[in-house]
């Protein structure tokens, strides 16, 4: 992921099904004032914690679904993931499993309930 970094205006990143990608996510940090769509899907060698990405204020597309990325939808609080539309996670990311939310900020009080 690390090689971006010579794309400070990318908007649109998909690495879908690329079995050689490699990093972390918070490589995308360069990124953050840009980037819109996300879709690193079956990318099994990324890694990072999804928190990396929570404020990046445009991004409406996360797919990081069969990726090493970690992290716990408890800690997403209603200020996280300010445009986001369409989320897919890997089941790395604690609480990430079978629940479908409307609004990203349902997601901190529904997981101190379960």
């Amino acid at each position: 992921l690390d090689m971006l970094l010579g794309f400070p205006l990318l908007e649109v990143l998909d690495f879908s099904d690329n079995q050689h990608l490699t990093g972390n996510i918070s490589s995308l940090r360069a990124f953050k004032g840009t980037l819109k769509s996300l879709d690193i899907s079956r990318c099994l060698s990324v890694r990072g914690n999804i928190m990396e990405l929570a404020d990046f204020p445009h991004l409406k597309n996360l797919y990081l679904y069969n990726t090493a990325v970690t992290g716990d939808i408890r800690d997403i609080n209603v200020h996280d993931f300010p445009a986001l539309e369409s989320l897919y996670l890997p089941d790395t990311v604690h609480g990430s499993m079978d629940y479908e939310f409307r609004h990203i900020s349902e997601v901190p009080s529904f997981m101190h309930t379960v």
